[in-house]
């Protein structure tokens, strides 16, 4: 990718719309016209609804710990929120369970992150009637913060702990909402940047080192992240640290975190009296419920 920073892209998209410019470096990077990578994109976005179309609150993943949660939201009932954020809650843990249970998911950045975007999107789309050019728009956008995030600090659990997985993912979504609603490139930079800070330090620590716990929950995090920093920078709150230091924060705390909190599933909440005992149980041999 042609663009080393989130102020390079900014000053690419003062002559062409943000996500157009990304899809023009798309088409450059993988040699594809410019029909062939919003296909592909589209196709993206299209998994990323048959995911949520194909989600069973009966599958079970492998260890027992994970499933059925993402139905739960949707039962009526007292609650702290409104509906709209209740689907928000649900679409990122069903995302989550999906992965879990070794179903089809969108890695946007990662498997383990994939509940963060289309907890947000597709919500926002059935809401405001968006078409699935408006969306696919917005994956490019997405997209373009992930590379670069990628290329000047990490998207990896196991490199940078969960800050580099649901915290990107989150960024990520928060420039995507910011786009969607209207707000100039400057906007989504700074929705980017504020979603990144709010999970700064944030490790991985996957119980018996599955993609499970805390994973699934944690990108119910990151969606409710990338709608408040949308918010914040759509009303004209600003990070005072600009997003490429950031960004580069970020890598820094990563290259920081002790090798126990960077997926090995050593440390945090694996390493409690409860988490090693679910590890051990599962090194046993439970009994497979996943379908």
């Amino acid at each position: 990718m042609a663009f080393q920073s989130i102020e390079s892209l900014l000053e690419a998209s003062r002559e062409l719309p943000l996500w157009e410019v990304v899809r023009r470096e798309d088409c450059r990077d993988s040699a594809l016209s410019e029909e062939d990578s919003t296909q592909k994109m589209t196709q993206l976005w299209e998994a990323m609804e048959a995911t949520q179309r194909d989600y069973d609150p009966f599958r079970r993943s492998q260890s027992g710990l994970v499933g059925g949660d993402g139905a739960r939201l949707e039962r009526e009932g007292p609650g702290l929120c409104d509906p709209f954020l209740r689907e928000v809650i649900s679409r990122a843990l069903k995302a989550g369970e999906c992965n879990a249970c070794m179903r089809r998911v969108v890695a946007a950045p990662t498997a383990g992150a994939s509940g963060v975007l289309p907890a947000v999107l597709i919500p926002l789309q059935r809401r405001e009637k968006y078409s699935r050019e408006k969306m696919v728009e917005a994956l490019y956008v997405a997209a373009g913060f992930g590379q670069i995030i990628a290329l000047r600090a990490s998207i990896s659990g196991a490199e940078g702990g969960c800050q580099a997985e649901v915290g990107s993912a989150s960024a990520m979504a928060a420039a995507a909402l910011t786009y969607l609603k209207g707000g100039s490139p400057e906007q989504m930079a700074h929705g980017c940047a504020l979603a990144l800070a709010n999970t700064l330090g944030l490790v991985c620590d996957p119980v018996g080192g599955l993609v499970e716990v805390p994973c699934v929950t944690r990108n119910v995090m990151g969606a409710v992240n990338a709608l408040s920093c949308a918010e914040l920078a759509l009303s004209g709150v600003e990070s005072r640290i600009p997003c490429d230091e950031v960004i580069d924060a970020m890598g820094a705390v990563g290259a920081l975190l002790p090798p126990s909190l960077r997926e090995t599933g050593q440390g945090g909440l694996a390493a409690t009296p409860t988490g090693r005992r679910l590890a051990e149980s599962r090194e046993k041999g439970g009994k497979a419920e996943c379908e």
